[in-house]
């Protein structure tokens, strides 16, 4: 194989395995939006705090704490919330939990950014070349693998979401760092119930762009055909 043909594969292989990766983490970006928590606090059958916030409290308190995890503050952000009698919003086991998911949020926003780099200098490569039929092809591959990938997550969540969940704390965070009592205000604000609709919506919108990728490909394939 010369030189020109590995990196053309290279290139193709590149795009079609970030493709459902970074398509994955654009979608948990657009979770990270107070707008998801007014919607979700609204929906049917979305439990109430039995310890008294009320849907008001929820958004009071929900929107400063999505923010921080997207904006360039500190945990001082945090840390100086504090509700109508001067109790502060969070314990500080809670505000150094919110500085790990900081860190991951924060990874996950590097990591796509490079992903993004990476997959530019890839098409670029491609069509450089004249291989606007190895950028499709890869673009297609990379539709169909996050179906794959999706389709995994969805079964772990409609099978057992608290295990899902569990494991995903358990690759991301110290044990014993992020589990705290019902009474807390991390819990009263994102209970199960928010986490379990947080991986659908992702898992849904991930699907979404991942169909329209697939039948964008699907459309540019078949018009090749039928001009040749």
């Amino acid at each position: 194989m010369n030189d020109q043909a590995w990196y053309l594969k290279t290139s193709k292989w590149l795009i079609s395995g970030l493709t459902p990766f970074v398509i994955l983490m654009i979608s948990v970006r657009i979770l990270i939006t107070p707008l998801f928590a007014k919607i979700e606090y609204k929906l049917p059958g979305f439990p109430e705090d039995p310890y008294g916030f009320t849907m008001q409290d929820r958004l009071r308190w929900s929107e400063p704490s999505i923010l921080y995890l997207v904006n360039n503050e500190d945990i001082d952000y945090l840390e100086a919330l504090a509700f109508d009698d001067g109790e502060p919003i969070f314990t500080d086991r809670e505000l150094s939990h919110m500085v790990d998911v900081k860190g991951v949020v924060t990874g996950m926003r590097v990591a796509l950014a490079i992903f993004l780099i990476i997959l530019v200098i890839c098409v670029w490569v491609l069509l450089k070349n004249k291989r606007r039929d190895l950028l499709i092809s890869a673009f297609n591959m990379g539709g169909w693998g996050l179906f794959g990938l999706i389709a995994a997550i969805l079964l772990l969540v409609a099978i057992s979401f608290n295990q899902l969940f569990t494991w995903f704390h358990q690759i991301f965070f110290s044990d014993g760092t992020w589990q705290f009592y019902t009474s807390d205000t991390l819990i009263r604000l994102f209970p199960m119930r928010f986490w379990r609709d947080a991986f659908i919506f992702v898992g849904v919108l991930s699907l979404i762009l991942g169909g329209i990728l697939i039948l964008i490909t699907r459309m540019n394939q078949n018009f090749r055909i039928e001009k040749s």
